[in-house]
């Protein structure tokens, strides 16, 4: 199988879109990503995967914290802007939560405090010691076949 293959089968599992934020020396560092999920309830952990080659990676693995930010249907922006999709240079405004940057407006905001890492192929994995979450009733983002997608109501059955 070829890699553009692998990467079509991977976008047909319909995914949250997620910003992983981090701070280093007072400066906030963030990407949009898809891989990320629960991995314990006791201790509550979470990972991320993070490329070998991405920016953040350096960033996460000095300051040993992270957020995740789970997009609402209306941060699709957000989205792009933490994805490199938008060139020019937006404003984007942080809160705090347990003293980490956090995006106001997302459905969750989970801080974290990385007690792993571990390499698997070309990613890096973070586990991440959940210490804060912060919950908000919105319709989610979602990431299906390339393309931003909205939750539908579920439809009754008769």
């Amino acid at each position: 199988m070829d890699d553009r293959q692998f990467r079509n089968a991977m976008g047909k599992f319909a995914t949250g879109v997620n910003v992983i934020l981090t701070e280093v020396d007072g400066d906030v560092h963030g990407m949009t990503a898809n891989a990320f999920m629960s991995v314990s309830l006791d201790p509550k952990l979470v990972v991320i995967s993070i490329g070998e080659r991405a920016q953040m990676l350096e960033k996460i693995k000095q300051s040993q914290k992270f957020t995740v930010n789970m997009l609402a249907a209306d941060q699709q922006e957000l989205s792009m802007i933490f994805a490199g999709q938008i060139k020019e240079k937006r404003e984007v405004s942080f809160d705090r939560l347990a003293d980490q940057p956090v995006l106001a407006g997302s459905v969750a905001q989970i801080t974290c405090e990385v007690t792993a890492e571990h390499v698997e192929g070309d990613h890096i994995l973070f586990i991440g010691n959940v210490t804060a979450i912060e919950l908000a009733e919105r319709e989610p983002l979602i990431y299906f076949s390339g393309r931003y997608r909205s939750l539908m109501e579920e439809v009754p059955t008769t």
